[in-house]
Protein backbone atom coordinates (compact mmCIF):
# COMPACT_ATOMS: atom_id res chain seq x y z
CA UNK A 1 0.00 0.00 0.00
CA UNK A 2 1.15 3.56 -0.75
CA UNK A 3 0.47 5.03 2.04
CA UNK A 4 0.74 8.50 0.97
CA UNK A 5 -1.37 8.32 -1.65
CA UNK A 6 -4.18 6.24 0.01
CA UNK A 7 -4.26 9.29 3.38
CA UNK A 8 -4.77 11.85 0.48
CA UNK A 9 -7.17 9.89 -0.69
CA UNK A 10 -8.97 9.45 2.37
CA UNK A 11 -8.49 13.44 2.69
CA UNK A 12 -10.24 14.19 -0.36
CA UNK A 13 -12.98 11.92 0.19
CA UNK A 14 -14.00 13.55 3.51
CA UNK A 15 -13.36 16.83 2.16
CA UNK A 16 -15.58 16.06 -0.99
CA UNK A 17 -18.12 14.01 1.06
CA UNK A 18 -18.85 11.25 -1.73
CA UNK A 19 -16.22 8.98 -3.73
CA UNK A 20 -17.27 10.36 -7.09
CA UNK A 21 -16.52 13.76 -6.18
CA UNK A 22 -13.38 13.02 -4.74
CA UNK A 23 -12.10 10.75 -7.53
CA UNK A 24 -13.14 13.48 -9.87
CA UNK A 25 -10.93 16.17 -7.92
CA UNK A 26 -7.85 13.38 -7.22
CA UNK A 27 -8.26 12.79 -11.49
CA UNK A 28 -8.08 9.11 -10.74
CA UNK A 29 -11.13 6.18 -11.14
CA UNK A 30 -13.21 5.97 -8.33
CA UNK A 31 -12.42 1.66 -8.10
CA UNK A 32 -8.60 2.65 -7.34
CA UNK A 33 -9.68 5.67 -4.47
CA UNK A 34 -11.63 3.23 -3.28
CA UNK A 35 -9.44 0.81 -2.82
CA UNK A 36 -6.83 2.75 -1.26
CA UNK A 37 -8.89 3.89 1.51
CA UNK A 38 -9.74 0.04 2.49
CA UNK A 39 -6.33 -0.32 2.31
CA UNK A 40 -5.99 2.52 4.29
CA UNK A 41 -8.64 1.12 7.25
CA UNK A 42 -7.14 -2.34 6.59
CA UNK A 43 -3.69 -0.72 7.72
CA UNK A 44 -4.98 1.25 10.42
CA UNK A 45 -7.60 -1.47 11.66
CA UNK A 46 -10.27 0.64 12.27
CA UNK A 47 -13.36 2.14 10.40
CA UNK A 48 -12.61 5.74 9.47
CA UNK A 49 -15.27 6.34 7.07
CA UNK A 50 -19.64 5.37 7.07
CA UNK A 51 -21.05 4.81 3.85
CA UNK A 52 -24.54 5.18 2.48
CA UNK A 53 -25.68 5.36 -1.15
CA UNK A 54 -25.72 9.37 -0.62
CA UNK A 55 -23.26 10.51 1.24
CA UNK A 56 -20.05 9.48 3.24
CA UNK A 57 -19.54 10.39 6.90
CA UNK A 58 -16.78 10.54 9.30
CA UNK A 59 -16.12 8.10 12.41
CA UNK A 60 -14.93 9.60 15.09
CA UNK A 61 -11.56 7.60 14.65
CA UNK A 62 -11.84 9.07 11.18
CA UNK A 63 -12.53 12.58 12.30
CA UNK A 64 -9.15 12.44 14.29
CA UNK A 65 -7.16 10.82 12.12
CA UNK A 66 -8.46 13.31 9.29
CA UNK A 67 -7.05 16.35 11.48
CA UNK A 68 -3.83 14.38 11.38
CA UNK A 69 -3.37 13.09 8.12
CA UNK A 70 -3.79 16.39 6.78
CA UNK A 71 -1.34 18.33 8.99
CA UNK A 72 0.99 15.80 8.18
CA UNK A 73 0.26 16.03 4.25
CA UNK A 74 0.52 20.04 4.66
CA UNK A 75 3.65 19.81 6.51
CA UNK A 76 5.33 17.16 3.49
CA UNK A 77 3.88 19.85 0.95
CA UNK A 78 5.85 22.80 2.27
CA UNK A 79 8.71 20.51 3.39
CA UNK A 80 9.19 19.55 -0.37
CA UNK A 81 9.14 23.22 -1.77
CA UNK A 82 11.26 24.22 0.93
CA UNK A 83 13.72 21.59 -0.61
CA UNK A 84 13.27 22.51 -4.24
CA UNK A 85 13.48 25.53 -6.43
CA UNK A 86 9.65 25.70 -5.66
CA UNK A 87 10.48 29.33 -3.64
CA UNK A 88 12.09 30.76 -6.51
CA UNK A 89 9.90 29.14 -9.60
CA UNK A 90 6.67 27.67 -7.26
CA UNK A 91 4.64 25.50 -9.64
CA UNK A 92 1.10 23.12 -9.56
CA UNK A 93 -2.29 23.77 -9.93
CA UNK A 94 -4.25 26.29 -8.19
CA UNK A 95 -8.15 26.44 -7.83
CA UNK A 96 -9.23 30.12 -7.32
CA UNK A 97 -12.98 31.02 -7.25
CA UNK A 98 -13.86 34.98 -8.43
CA UNK A 99 -16.71 36.95 -9.15
CA UNK A 100 -17.71 37.33 -12.80
CA UNK A 101 -17.21 40.56 -12.59
CA UNK A 102 -13.76 40.88 -10.99
CA UNK A 103 -12.89 38.19 -13.36
CA UNK A 104 -14.00 39.66 -16.41
CA UNK A 105 -12.49 43.04 -15.98
CA UNK A 106 -9.58 43.03 -13.32
CA UNK A 107 -8.10 39.72 -13.05
CA UNK A 108 -7.99 38.22 -15.91
CA UNK A 109 -6.39 41.08 -18.01
CA UNK A 110 -3.43 41.29 -15.93
CA UNK A 111 -2.68 37.98 -15.74
CA UNK A 112 -0.20 37.71 -18.53
CA UNK A 113 2.22 39.50 -15.72
CA UNK A 114 1.09 36.63 -13.18
CA UNK A 115 2.39 34.00 -15.86
CA UNK A 116 5.29 35.85 -17.17
CA UNK A 117 6.43 36.01 -13.36
CA UNK A 118 5.72 32.06 -12.51
CA UNK A 119 5.17 30.21 -15.47
CA UNK A 120 5.00 26.70 -14.02
CA UNK A 121 1.84 27.57 -12.30
CA UNK A 122 -1.67 26.25 -13.63
CA UNK A 123 -4.52 28.21 -12.94
CA UNK A 124 -8.14 26.60 -12.85
CA UNK A 125 -10.39 29.78 -12.38
CA UNK A 126 -13.80 29.42 -11.44
CA UNK A 127 -15.86 32.36 -12.60
CA UNK A 128 -19.14 32.72 -10.74
CA UNK A 129 -21.19 34.84 -8.17
CA UNK A 130 -22.45 31.86 -6.31
CA UNK A 131 -20.91 31.13 -2.75
CA UNK A 132 -18.52 28.59 -2.62
CA UNK A 133 -17.66 25.72 -0.42
CA UNK A 134 -14.17 25.84 -0.34
CA UNK A 135 -12.92 22.42 1.23
CA UNK A 136 -15.88 20.59 -0.14
CA UNK A 137 -15.00 21.61 -3.77
CA UNK A 138 -11.44 21.89 -3.21
CA UNK A 139 -11.12 25.63 -3.76
CA UNK A 140 -7.60 26.90 -2.97
CA UNK A 141 -9.19 30.49 -2.43
CA UNK A 142 -11.72 32.41 -3.61
CA UNK A 143 -11.46 36.57 -4.36
CA UNK A 144 -15.03 38.44 -3.02
CA UNK A 145 -16.39 41.41 -2.12
CA UNK A 146 -18.90 42.34 0.67
CA UNK A 147 -18.86 41.06 4.41
CA UNK A 148 -17.29 37.60 5.15
CA UNK A 149 -20.33 35.30 6.36
CA UNK A 150 -18.13 32.72 7.93
CA UNK A 151 -15.81 33.36 10.81
CA UNK A 152 -13.72 30.26 10.33
CA UNK A 153 -12.40 31.02 7.37
CA UNK A 154 -9.03 32.88 6.78
CA UNK A 155 -9.15 36.26 5.27
CA UNK A 156 -6.37 38.64 3.81
CA UNK A 157 -8.63 42.18 2.67
CA UNK A 158 -6.88 43.51 -0.23
CA UNK A 159 -9.37 46.53 -1.11
CA UNK A 160 -12.28 48.26 -1.27
CA UNK A 161 -14.68 48.77 -3.76
CA UNK A 162 -16.80 51.84 -4.30
CA UNK A 163 -20.26 52.12 -5.46
CA UNK A 164 -22.02 54.69 -7.84
CA UNK A 165 -25.55 55.05 -8.51
CA UNK A 166 -26.53 55.90 -12.37
CA UNK A 167 -28.99 55.27 -14.85
CA UNK A 168 -29.82 54.95 -18.96
CA UNK A 169 -30.35 58.17 -20.62
CA UNK A 170 -33.44 55.97 -22.35
CA UNK A 171 -34.83 55.49 -18.72
CA UNK A 172 -34.33 59.18 -17.47
CA UNK A 173 -35.97 60.31 -20.65
CA UNK A 174 -38.95 58.14 -19.64
CA UNK A 175 -38.97 58.58 -15.86
CA UNK A 176 -37.40 61.63 -15.28
CA UNK A 177 -34.24 61.94 -12.82
CA UNK A 178 -35.20 61.01 -9.33
CA UNK A 179 -34.33 63.78 -6.78
CA UNK A 180 -34.30 61.74 -3.37
CA UNK A 181 -33.58 57.55 -2.60
CA UNK A 182 -36.98 57.05 -1.30
CA UNK A 183 -38.43 58.17 -4.83
CA UNK A 184 -37.12 54.65 -5.80
CA UNK A 185 -39.42 53.09 -3.89
CA UNK A 186 -42.44 54.76 -5.53
CA UNK A 187 -41.96 56.28 -9.06
CA UNK A 188 -38.87 55.26 -10.33
CA UNK A 189 -38.04 51.39 -10.66
CA UNK A 190 -34.66 49.74 -9.88
CA UNK A 191 -32.35 47.05 -11.22
CA UNK A 192 -32.07 44.70 -7.90
CA UNK A 193 -29.42 42.24 -7.45
CA UNK A 194 -30.46 38.80 -5.23
CA UNK A 195 -27.94 36.62 -3.39
CA UNK A 196 -27.41 33.17 -6.04
CA UNK A 197 -27.12 31.25 -2.48
CA UNK A 198 -29.74 32.29 -0.08
CA UNK A 199 -31.93 34.52 -2.64
CA UNK A 200 -31.59 37.36 -0.39
CA UNK A 201 -32.35 40.85 -1.89
CA UNK A 202 -29.40 43.43 -1.43
CA UNK A 203 -30.28 47.12 -0.47
CA UNK A 204 -29.64 50.57 -1.82
CA UNK A 205 -27.51 52.20 0.65
CA UNK A 206 -27.42 55.94 0.71
CA UNK A 207 -25.39 58.32 2.80
CA UNK A 208 -25.32 62.00 2.98
CA UNK A 209 -24.80 64.74 5.66
CA UNK A 210 -24.51 61.94 8.74
CA UNK A 211 -27.86 59.71 7.68
CA UNK A 212 -28.27 56.99 6.09
CA UNK A 213 -30.82 55.40 3.95
CA UNK A 214 -31.45 51.76 3.34
CA UNK A 215 -33.69 51.44 -0.07
CA UNK A 216 -35.54 48.22 -0.84
CA UNK A 217 -36.74 49.87 -4.29
CA UNK A 218 -39.44 48.40 -6.40
CA UNK A 219 -38.62 46.81 -9.67
CA UNK A 220 -39.29 44.97 -12.93
CA UNK A 221 -36.56 42.69 -13.12
CA UNK A 222 -33.86 41.19 -10.24
CA UNK A 223 -30.77 39.58 -11.40
CA UNK A 224 -27.89 37.07 -9.17
CA UNK A 225 -24.92 37.90 -11.67
CA UNK A 226 -22.78 41.64 -11.68
CA UNK A 227 -22.66 41.26 -16.13
CA UNK A 228 -26.11 41.38 -16.30
CA UNK A 229 -27.15 43.42 -13.67
CA UNK A 230 -25.40 46.37 -15.28
CA UNK A 231 -26.64 45.13 -18.53
CA UNK A 232 -30.05 45.41 -17.00
CA UNK A 233 -29.56 49.10 -16.26
CA UNK A 234 -28.10 49.65 -19.85
CA UNK A 235 -31.37 48.32 -20.94
CA UNK A 236 -33.10 51.34 -19.37
CA UNK A 237 -34.77 48.48 -17.02
CA UNK A 238 -34.28 50.61 -13.52
CA UNK A 239 -31.90 52.53 -11.84
CA UNK A 240 -28.77 50.61 -10.58
CA UNK A 241 -26.06 50.93 -7.71
CA UNK A 242 -22.98 49.03 -9.23
CA UNK A 243 -19.21 49.18 -8.49
CA UNK A 244 -17.66 52.07 -10.22
CA UNK A 245 -15.39 50.38 -12.27
CA UNK A 246 -17.76 48.23 -13.60
CA UNK A 247 -19.59 51.08 -15.46
CA UNK A 248 -17.09 53.50 -15.47
CA UNK A 249 -16.74 52.95 -19.44
CA UNK A 250 -19.91 52.99 -19.85
CA UNK A 251 -20.49 56.33 -18.11
CA UNK A 252 -17.92 58.03 -20.04
CA UNK A 253 -19.72 57.09 -23.34
CA UNK A 254 -22.57 58.25 -22.05
CA UNK A 255 -24.79 55.16 -22.19
CA UNK A 256 -25.39 55.47 -18.10
CA UNK A 257 -25.25 58.57 -16.47
CA UNK A 258 -25.05 59.21 -12.56
CA UNK A 259 -28.02 60.08 -10.37
CA UNK A 260 -29.34 61.18 -6.92
CA UNK A 261 -25.15 62.47 -6.80
CA UNK A 262 -25.10 64.30 -3.70
CA UNK A 263 -25.68 60.95 -1.99
CA UNK A 264 -22.85 58.38 -1.12
CA UNK A 265 -22.51 54.67 0.00
CA UNK A 266 -20.05 53.05 2.09
CA UNK A 267 -17.88 51.34 -0.13
CA UNK A 268 -17.35 47.61 0.50
CA UNK A 269 -14.27 45.04 1.21
CA UNK A 270 -12.32 42.87 -1.21
CA UNK A 271 -11.07 39.66 0.35
CA UNK A 272 -8.75 36.86 -0.50
CA UNK A 273 -10.63 33.36 1.09
CA UNK A 274 -8.97 30.20 2.27
CA UNK A 275 -10.08 27.33 3.75
CA UNK A 276 -9.63 26.58 7.29
CA UNK A 277 -6.73 24.51 8.60
CA UNK A 278 -4.69 24.60 5.82
CA UNK A 279 -1.04 25.80 5.20
CA UNK A 280 -0.39 28.19 2.09
CA UNK A 281 1.26 26.49 -0.47
CA UNK A 282 4.18 28.54 -2.05
CA UNK A 283 2.04 28.89 -5.74
CA UNK A 284 -0.69 30.24 -3.24
CA UNK A 285 1.44 32.60 -1.10
CA UNK A 286 2.74 34.14 -4.47
CA UNK A 287 -0.77 34.45 -5.97
CA UNK A 288 -1.90 35.91 -2.88
CA UNK A 289 0.90 38.74 -2.57
CA UNK A 290 0.30 39.41 -6.72
CA UNK A 291 -3.23 39.86 -6.54
CA UNK A 292 -3.34 42.18 -3.18
CA UNK A 293 -0.64 43.74 -5.27
CA UNK A 294 -3.05 44.34 -8.67
CA UNK A 295 -5.84 45.53 -6.36
CA UNK A 296 -3.78 47.98 -4.92
CA UNK A 297 -2.05 49.35 -7.94
CA UNK A 298 -4.83 48.75 -10.71
CA UNK A 299 -5.95 51.95 -12.13
CA UNK A 300 -9.37 50.62 -12.88
CA UNK A 301 -10.26 50.27 -9.36
CA UNK A 302 -8.40 53.27 -8.16
CA UNK A 303 -9.71 55.46 -10.62
CA UNK A 304 -13.44 54.69 -10.38
CA UNK A 305 -12.62 55.21 -6.17
CA UNK A 306 -12.15 58.56 -6.88
CA UNK A 307 -14.88 58.80 -9.48
CA UNK A 308 -17.27 57.50 -6.05
CA UNK A 309 -15.87 59.60 -3.72
CA UNK A 310 -16.57 62.69 -5.97
CA UNK A 311 -20.00 62.03 -6.48
CA UNK A 312 -19.87 61.20 -10.25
Amino acid sequence: MDQLAAMRAFVRVVEAGTFTRAADLLEIPKPTLTKQVQALEAHLRTKLLNRTTRRVTVTPDGAAYYERALALLNDLEELDGSMTLSQASPRGRLRVDISTSLASLILIPALPDFFARYPDIQLDLGVTDRSVDLVGESVDCVVRGGDLVDPSLVARRIGDIHMITCASPAYLKRYGEPVHPRDLEEDFPTVRYFNARTGRFLPLEFIRDGETLESAGRYMIAVNEGNAYVQAGLSGLGVLQAPTFMVQEHIGAGDLVPVLTSWTTDPFPVFVVFPPNRHLSNRLRVFVDWVADLFADNDLIQRRSRLAARGG
